[in-house]
């Protein structure tokens, strides 16, 4: 638990209105040894103040002695005595904020400290009021992960033969080392090629590499059945399961510091690092229990994998989808920051990045409808059919402009239906405030456009640019970028306050292409 040191000027910390005590002290006086506490309602906190109110024994007194000072720490509530000669901590009788259990005294205390070493072991000081929900699903997914790991493991050895006589050691060992080598070489490869989308997308490539490694599990399992396709069962088995464990350790650094609250990651990191240590033994525990029970039973034991993986499997990415969830990233990409414009151009204030994240979600079949107009970072491709409007805003670019906005026109991919959307071209010295700016100034476009869809779709599909479009595009273009500059300062202070890491925009390889400008 926090130590926390409480200031005494601040009385109304404790509920309690203090006297100050007199320049000269009484003559020394025994302490008392226990006091009565009355304790509000016990929460999970990391503010270093606390609601205790203290109400003396009867036949005490208003002691001179006592301090207007108590200290928390591990769990203990203790306050500071003067008798006269010396300065004594005594503890008071009373539970911790964090505990609300009527026990009797001794095994109050016995369960008071074991239960805060035990929170103290496993949980960093100060993280955010989040974390707790993350850590009880990270237990479900570890153990029943852990847990298929070692049924498959068990797998693969029967596959290859080991236990029996006529195994071979050398070609089992030739196998194994073939299947670990194109597994990690799979591993660069595809680290390499989606490096970006580790920041933008860490959700659903998170949780896509999570199912393709409980897959890979199945695989491994089917070893024993198709001995002769070891290699190549293995092989696959492994090369995904390479990719998840690529994929865990690149997202791992921004999963912990969106719940850390004082730039203590690496305390994060560590106890992390525990807690999966922990968990995957309690998974081992429960498979070795597993196979105790049908040990006299070969049969039954070589039937336990695929019985149990459908189970396992499921609480495994329950687990991990639900724990997903309880992730806030205050880091900005292209969606988080569109999601927090559009609802500051409703509602006229910024999200949480809870907020934020419950919206986003997961998308891990990438089917969340974008709506009518939607926003896209990038350049002009000229396979797209390309609206008149679109070379008007390109001409109209200046020296001074570091972003240009213009409509295009694209095919869905599952439908194949013709659909309008707003491009954003960024230049190559584009600012952070310079891509807010140009995205806020979008979505003003795109309210103005929602609101007579069908007059300026028709005004894009011309083959001639219609008159009418051609007067109010520039207009509108001018109109919504007034508004966007004037929303800028109380945005980015809100933004701020609200917890957003407004340094940088993080933008996928393809938002990532930039224009330079060419004055002929």
């Amino acid at each position: 638990m926090q130590s926390s040191f409480y200031a005494a000027s601040n009385s109304h910390h404790f509920l309690l209105s203090w006297k100050t005590p007199q320049p000269q002290f009484t003559p020394r006086k025994p302490l008392p040894r226990r006091l009565r506490t009355t304790f509000k309602a016990p929460t999970f906190t990391n503010s270093l103040r606390t609601s205790i109110g203290y109400e003396p024994e009867e036949g005490l007194g208003e002691d001179p002695g006592r301090l207007p000072v108590v200290i928390r720490r591990s769990g203990r509530v203790s306050r500071y005595f003067w008798d006269g000669d010396c300065l004594q901590l005594v503890g008071v009788d009373g539970r911790a904020a964090s505990f609300g259990l009527d026990l009797d005294d001794g095994f109050r205390k016995f369960y008071r400290v074991c239960s805060c070493a035990v929170r103290d072991f496993f949980i960093p000081k100060q993280v955010s009021g989040n974390y707790m929900s993350y850590v009880k699903w990270k237990l479900l997914h570890r153990v029943f992960s852990s847990a298929l790991q070692v049924l498959a493991t068990q797998a693969m050895f029967r596959a290859i033969g080991i236990g029996y006589s006529r195994s071979l050691p050398a070609a089992a060992a030739l196998n194994w080392v073939l299947k670990d080598g194109l597994g990690r070489l799979s591993r660069c490869i595809y680290t390499a090629s989606l490096a970006s989308a580790f920041d933008t997308n860490l959700k659903r490539v998170r949780f896509s590499t999570s199912v393709l490694f409980t897959l890979s599990i199945g695989v491994e399992l089917l070893t024993p059945a198709y001995p002769q396709y070891f290699l190549l069962l293995a092989s696959l088995a492994n090369v995904a399961k390479q990719i998840s464990l690529a994929c865990y350790i690149a997202t791992s650094s921004a999963v912990h510091r969106s719940f850390a609250i004082a730039d203590n990651l690496g305390e994060l990191s560590a106890k992390a690092q525990i807690q999966t240590v922990c968990f995957d033994n309690l998974g081992l525990l429960l498979a070795a229990l597993l196979n105790m029970l049908l040990k006299n039973n070969q049969r039954l034991q070589t039937g336990l994998p695929f019985v149990v993986y459908p189970i396992f499997s499921a609480l495994d990415l329950c687990g991990i989808y639900q724990g997903l969830k309880h992730v806030h990233l205050q880091t900005l990409s292209k969606d988080r920051l569109e999601i927090l414009l559009n609802t500051w151009i409703k509602l006229g204030k910024v999200p949480s990045p809870a907020e934020v994240s419950k919206e986003e979600g997961i998308d891990f079949l990438r089917s969340k409808d974008k709506g009518l107009w939607p926003i896209r970072i990038g350049y002009l491709d000229p396979k797209n059919q390309i609206p008149k409007l679109s070379m008007m805003a390109m001409r109209s670019t200046s020296d001074d402009d570091y972003y240009f906005i213009s409509m295009e026109t694209f095919y869905t991919r599952k439908r194949r239906t013709k659909q309008h959307g707003i491009l954003l071209c960024l230049r190559e010295r584009a600012s952070t405030p310079d891509i807010i700016k140009g995205l806020l100034q979008a979505c003003y476009i795109r309210k103005v456009l929602l609101m007579d869809e069908n007059r300026w779709a028709d005004m894009v599909d011309a083959r001639d640019a219609l008159d009418s479009a051609l007067n109010e595009w520039p207009k509108l273009i001018e109109e919504c970028k007034r508004r966007a500059q004037g929303d800028m300062c109380l945005l980015n202070e809100q933004m701020v306050a609200r917890g957003w890491a407004t340094k940088n925009i993080l933008l996928s390889t393809q938002e990532q292409t930039r224009y330079s400008f060419v004055d002929d």
